[in-house]
């Protein structure tokens, strides 16, 4: 798999009839790797070793309904209250983001409700703050560490 732009993170894998595997620290099992799952991984580990976000708020590729289609988000940090404190969407290092993956964790974001939101295909990086007052997000250089007084 290519190299991201991430800390370098060690990971396990499996090989299982001519396929390779990635466990998840998460959803605690072996995921097949596909491009978009590496970065989903990595993603995962960011949030854990450099963010500090605990392991049992992070949930990753769950179902969600939008105006009645069956989507999926990557992955969800939530705030100890339950409410949503991180939405992150992954794209394969091939795909470039562009106004359409905006547009897409946007309309997640109108179920989920957000504080924060992530977009990265493992080599961009985009993060932004949600000002649901004024109706839009501002961009960020990092997303903040966990703190528990939120």
């Amino acid at each position: 798999m290519q190299k991201l732009n991430f800390p370098n993170y060690t990971f396990r894998f499996k090989n299982s009839e001519n396929k390779v595997a990635i466990f998840d620290e998460i959803r605690k099992k072996f995921i097949l790797l596909t491009p978009e799952e590496w970065v989903r991984q990595h993603v995962v580990h960011y949030l854990l070793n450099e963010k500090k976000y605990p392991k049992s708020y992070i949930n990753v590729e769950k179902v969600l309904k939008i105006n009645g289609l069956t989507k999926r988000y990557d992955v969800v940090v939530f705030n100890p209250d339950g409410s949503i404190f991180l939405l992150v969407e992954c794209k394969a290092p091939q795909v470039t983001i562009t106004q359409n993956t905006f547009d897409q964790i946007a309309r997640y974001n109108m179920t989920l409700n957000a504080n924060y939101m992530m977009v990265t295909n493992g080599l961009n990086h985009y993060f932004c703050h949600m000002n649901y007052e004024q109706e839009k997000y501002n961009f960020l250089r990092e997303l903040p560490e966990f703190t528990i007084s939120r």
